[in-house]
């Protein structure tokens, strides 16, 4: 399995700075001018940290946006990243690359967020008030309205964390496996037997959607409906 469905690999840059003026061929010059900018913010310099902020946060916000679909979530969290990455500069190690380290913060936030979620809507279903709400018959099933990214991230939500996180970055975002295994600080051994895992969780949970959207399909037939 080569990548998601309906994902392009090509879209994304495999590139740290997404939105930098540097041209892609000076990699140690955007590596030596980061390095700078991080030392001048970790002494207080917040014109140096927004220097770092423009750099990123297009490419923050996408990546958050893999795993949430909620604009207005998706621009809080980003927020909330550059926030949490500048109250703890003093706790970052100058000798790693930022880039890892920023969005190690973003996707643990994302992560989060998520299970905040989760916990508010097991909550919600066994509440007083869900109880005596029953489902609208005349609602089609909202799956039906799904584009393919909606489609991609709901499958995504069936790969456990460790793994959807791989496959996020090295498929989707098109990070190389050595920045993947620097954003979850494990070896690039451990990440490429991890995307391998991954790839193959995700067809799978692929694949049950899909025969579940074909059995749907079947019971709604006229045929089925007599």
């Amino acid at each position: 399995m080569p990548g998601i469905p309906g994902m392009s690999e090509s879209d994304a840059p495999n590139r740290w700075i997404d939105d930098s003026q540097d041209s892609p061929s000076d990699g140690d010059k955007v590596s030596s001018s980061e390095a700078r900018l991080v030392h001048s913010a970790r002494l207080g310099d917040q014109d140096a940290f927004r220097e770092l902020v423009q750099r990123y946060e297009r490419r923050v916000a996408r990546v958050i946006g893999r795993f949430i679909s909620d604009q207005e979530t998706i621009a809080d969290l980003g927020q909330e990243s550059f926030l949490r990455a500048w109250e703890r500069l003093e706790q970052f190690d100058p000798a790693r690359r930022f880039g890892p380290w920023l969005f190690r913060l973003a996707i643990n936030l994302t992560y989060d967020h998520l299970r905040r979620a989760r916990r508010r809507i097991r909550w919600s279903l066994f509440s007083d008030a869900s109880r005596d709400r029953m489902p609208d018959p005349q609602v089609g099933d909202p799956r039906n309205n799904l584009d393919l990214a909606q489609e991609v991230q709901l499958v995504l939500a069936e790969v456990p964390e460790a793994y959807r996180t791989v496959l996020v970055l090295r498929d989707l975002e098109g990070f190389c496996t050595s920045d993947v295994a620097a954003v979850t600080d494990r070896s690039e051994a451990t990440i490429r037997w991890r995307l391998a895992e991954a790839r193959r969780m995700f067809r799978e949970a692929w694949e049950r959607r899909e025969r579940r959207g074909l059995r749907e399909d079947s019971d709604q037939s006229p045929e089925n409906s007599e």
